[in-house]
């Protein structure tokens, strides 16, 4: 006996109510979670590997690629996206802040050599120095 399901718009529709009445416990979730989130999410490492290295052998990454589309993500970029980009920025300016001040330090601290003329290869050193200096910072851990 087969299964019989509502249609599929009746179930599309019903979750999204469901899901923005669900609104106030996502709050109370975050705000009271049942365990430390970044102690579980560390704890999990070694499932996180397993599950890219799975990933990769079943080549997870460009078959999910091939479902989707240019003009969905443009659909979904311009509609969501503008949405919600421009609080996102700045609930997020002052960590951004905090996580850029370490480059900003070390752009302002760098000794270049002097300008050379247009497309010298005395000009791309400054190019060098600058990218050197900045994936060495990354490397070291930014901070």
């Amino acid at each position: 006996m087969p299964i019989v399901l509502r249609p599929l718009e009746e179930s599309a529709t019903k979750y999204g109510q469901r899901a923005a009445a669900a609104a106030p416990d996502y709050e109370k979730g975050i705000k009271n979670p049942r365990r430390d989130q970044n102690a579980a999410a560390l704890a999990a490492k070694p499932a996180y590997d397993s599950g890219v290295q799975d990933a990769i052998s079943r080549d997870a990454f460009s078959r999910g690629l091939r479902k989707s589309s240019t003009a969905e993500w443009q659909t979904r970029a311009s509609t969501l996206g503008m949405q919600r980009y421009p609080s996102g920025v700045q609930a997020g300016k002052g960590k951004w802040g905090t996580g850029f001040a370490p480059y900003a330090q070390v752009l302002t601290s760098l000794a270049l050599p002097a300008k050379g003329p247009r497309g010298s290869a005395q000009n791309f050193e400054i190019s060098r120095a600058v990218g050197t200096a900045l994936a060495e910072k990354r490397k070291s851990g930014g901070s």
